[in-house]
């Protein structure tokens, strides 16, 4: 049974930078048996990363559109996990504003990490936590899930431009805060195929390319990602072929 202390040593293992910037999807169920379950998780990470900015989505864009248009920061849940969901109402975690694809973070610099997201009216604005990631060269953990959980890559779509992605109008959502202030924040929405169903193509060139390497947190298989790296295969990817994420066929690379 894996604990807080088997846990970070994994942790260890993968390398992580302690003192980064460290956003993680994760699939709990993967994880296998862990004494005190997901709470136990969420301690290792912490643990490991309390000298840095440990960071997880907390998206609600599953319910929260133009007929539900109201965010509450301190109460709508996560639509992506239960770690998401248990990490949010933690001591000390801020969560940013942005109505369908917030985040919650925790440690050095998390109140500037987070502020701002909700004066794009995008889901992944170059200038929000998103591009931040690239900016701060941080790490992202996949923990139990594939490239096709990996928001980044959304954000590096974004902004490469990659047509039919977004809609073209914008619905008026709202982020309310804690105090009851509510903010209008007009939002753009992926629209279209499901996208990211089609990420896992590339995971192979990421591996290849050095951006990209595999390892094992509990039970389950990761993927730890150099945000800055990820981003210029990709976009370097993209600006080859913009059809790249278009289909679910795999890619003839040598």
């Amino acid at each position: 049974m894996h604990t807080v202390k088997s846990l970070v040593k994994q942790l260890e293992k993968l390398g992580i930078d302690r003192k980064g910037t460290l956003l993680v999807h994760s699939s709990m169920k993967n994880m296998g048996l862990v004494e005190g379950g997901a709470d136990t998780v969420l301690d290792a990470f912490t643990q490991y990363m309390k000298a840095g900015l440990l960071v997880l989505p907390t998206h609600t864009w599953s319910y929260i559109h133009a007929d539900n248009p109201r965010f509450y920061v301190a109460q709508s849940p996560s639509c992506v996990g239960i770690l998401p969901e248990l990490f949010r109402k933690r001591s000390g975690v801020v969560r940013s504003l942005h109505p369908t694809h917030s985040v919650a973070a925790l440690g050095r610099d998390a109140i500037e990490f987070t502020k701002d997201d909700h004066r794009f009216n995008t889901p992944c604005a170059r200038e929000s936590v998103w591009g931040k990631l690239l900016d701060r060269r941080a790490t992202i953990l996949l923990v139990g899930v594939d490239l096709r959980r990996n928001t980044f890559i959304h954000g590096v779509e974004e902004w490469v431009d990659i047509p039919g992605r977004l809609t073209n109008h914008e619905e008026m959502l709202y982020t309310i805060l804690p105090d009851g202030t509510e903010i209008p924040v007009p939002s753009r929405r992926h629209c279209g195929l499901p996208w990211s169903e089609h990420f896992w193509k590339v995971d192979k060139i990421l591996v290849r390319k050095g951006a990209m390497y595999k390892g094992q947190l509990g039970d389950a298989e990761v993927r730890v990602c150099d945000a800055a790296a990820v981003a210029k295969v990709i976009t370097k990817m993209l600006r080859d072929n913009p059809d790249l994420f278009s289909d679910n066929n795999p890619l003839d690379h040598k």
